[in-house]
């Protein structure tokens, strides 16, 4: 670059033209130089990286490129992936560099399916769900509540009452250890919850409250109240509870944004709820996670009028879905099926939205270009919502819907097969399998429990499954997830081989229904969910292998680093 300025020097202060003419191709040579090498400097300046990471064990998801050993970040995408001799070429003065150790990369897994501020405000509740007996249960609240001020409410638990044999909590229980707190805590799956007696008396319910559709209320032998709601008799309850205020909603926030990270999380989808501090944390640039937001189903309206006003959002904070229930859960026994419990043989479950108040819902949201996302649990509840979706979708015409089940985890074998001609997504939690696992066959016996969590059944028929958590439900943690897919293991220690063993599916699919998979459901696939150059630089780096240990390892893997848009977002790299 140096000689052609030179050149040019010479050549244009000549003040004679028949040199200029003499040396015109000296000149035009010179400008060529002189123009490229002013482009090659702004192109290697361009491509400098300011974050490398090198030494790894890449899988990128892409096909078109499984592996590397190097990716390059600038700002927040991806421009490299490659070898680590390539790699260097990206290094700048400002670049950070940063050997894996030959450690495993994999996209940032996206959770499917949370309850994200509600988990953050969970993490500093009462913690109820290593409760093994009802004393446990009782000592737990009693001594959470001596750390509250009087008439402070206690709420969350997560209770799982399996844990002690199968009886439900009752208000007696706790009264005399909380009289000066409401108590309003869940069991784990959200779908019934225990009231003590200072929470009813702030409800305003008294022994004569009426049932209601799609609820249940408990009564002993008298008929006197138990103090357990379940579904949407839960409501009675759940609408005296103070509303958390907004300092409270941010720091719920900030600690479930801390908590996914340490996960290897880099997206969620978010059911419903909390989108004013979603949106102010939007606002402010201090989104960590990256956040698909849902809205309730029968709120649809709103959601349409807010899309066509303000869009379907950018790549922290994505809107356009809704939220909407068929039933209640297993565990409560408000899963709807077409027949009975094995347990309990006069009770089927039911459902908690009427199926023409489901169809009319579901056909306006779709007409109004959203996506819906329906609970439905029970053998009965997905075959109803299956009957919907299709008959939404041949009178409201062919476009890209994206129907989404959430849970799908008892399906009836004969509609395995509607899935993949409707395009409907499966979003499934592979922990409940190796948590419900330990006692779903006293509830639904051998049989039905065949097609329970049916990953294998699904993806052999072409179905798209992707995983999430339910967290609060259960923990964030996708290892744990693909540890679950994968094995089968119960909880309890006993189905060593697997819990129905034939739904077991490989690692690189579980690797993808938290990767590509997940990015597909919330239309997002073109900016994340892989390793590509030009796609969102978010990834997770993991201490081990995941597709070359035995699976029975992956409790023992740990997350070393979270990566958001070329931000780390979690650092444990230096506690080795």
């Amino acid at each position: 670059m140096e000689n052609a300025l030179i050149i040019l020097k010479i050549l244009t202060s000549s003040p004679n033209l028949q040199v200029m003419i003499k040396h015109r191709y000296a000149f035009i040579a010179a400008c060529i130089l002189f123009l490229f090498s002013g482009l090659s400097c702004q192109r290697k300046e361009a491509m400098q990286a300011d974050l490398l990471i090198t030494d790894a064990e890449i899988w990128t998801g892409n096909p078109n490129q499984p592996a590397a050993q190097a990716l390059a970040v600038q700002a927040d995408t991806l421009i490299f992936l490659g070898n680590n001799s390539e790699a260097k070429d990206f290094i700048g003065d400002k670049t950070q560099v940063i050997n894996a150790r030959e450690m495993f990369v994999t996209p940032g897994f996206i959770d499917s399916h949370v309850h994200f501020v509600s988990g953050g405000f969970r993490l500093s509740s009462v913690q109820l769900r290593n409760a093994q007996t009802p004393e446990d249960f009782i000592n737990l609240i009693k001594n959470y509540a001596a750390t509250l001020a009087p008439g402070t409410w206690i709420t969350g638990g997560d209770w799982d009452h399996e844990n002690w044999g199968g009886a439900l909590p009752h208000l007696d229980w706790i009264d005399s250890v909380t009289q000066e707190h409401p108590v309003w805590i869940n069991r784990l799956d959200g779908h019934m919850a225990l009231a003590n007696s200072a929470a009813l008396q702030a409800a305003g319910i008294t022994q004569q409250v009426t049932d209601i559709a799609g609820g249940e209320i408990g009564r002993d032998a008298q008929g006197a109240l138990t103090g357990i709601f379940k579904d949407n008799a839960m409501e009675y309850i759940a609408s005296a509870v103070p509303e958390p205020t907004d300092q409270q909603k941010e720091v719920a926030l900030e600690a479930a944004m801390d908590y996914v990270a340490a996960q290897g999380v880099t997206s969620v989808h978010h059911m419903s709820g909390h989108l004013d501090v979603l949106e102010r944390f939007h606002e402010q640039k201090k989104l960590r996670t990256r956040i698909y937001a849902g809205m309730p189903l029968h709120e649809w309206r709103q959601l349409a009028e807010k899309v066509e006003q303000e869009g379907f959002g950018d790549k922290w904070l994505r809107i356009g879905s809704l939220k909407g229930f068929m039933d209640g859960s297993l565990g409560s026994h408000t899963a709807a099926f077409y027949t009975p419990f094995t347990d309990t043989p006069n009770d089927s479950g039911f459902l908690v939205t009427e199926p023409k108040q489901m169809y009319d819902w579901v056909s306006k949201a779709d007409s109004a270009g959203l996506q819906l996302m329906i609970h439905a649990i029970g053998d009965r509840a997905i075959g109803t919502l299956l009957d919907i979706y299709a008959q939404v979708a041949t009178e409201n015409g062919p476009r890209d819907r994206r129907f989404r089940i959430e849970h799908a985890q008892h399906i009836a074998p004969a509609d395995l097969e509607r899935f993949q001609p409707l395009g409907i997504i499966a979003s499934m939690q592979p922990y409940h399998a190796i948590d419900d696992g330990r006692w779903a066959e006293k509830v639904i016996g051998p049989e039905r429990s065949r097609t329970t969590y049916a990953f294998r059944s699904l993806l052999d028929e072409g179905v798209r499954v992707i995983f999430g958590s339910d967290w609060y439900v259960a923990p964030p943690t996708p290892l744990d997830g693909i540890y679950a897919a994968v094995t089968r293991r119960t909880l309890d220690g006993k189905n060593p081989q697997g819990w129905v063993a034939e739904q077991k599916i490989n690692v690189e699919e579980a690797l993808k229904a938290y990767t590509i998979h997940a990015a597909y459901a919330s239309f997002e696939e073109h900016i994340k969910g892989t390793l590509e150059v030009g796609k969102l630089a978010d990834f997770t780096i993991i201490d081990r292998h995941l597709l070359e240990i035995p699976p029975t390892q992956f409790k023992d893997a740990r997350v070393k680093m979270t990566v958001v848009g070329g931000h780390i977002i979690y650092d444990d790299l230096q506690s080795d």
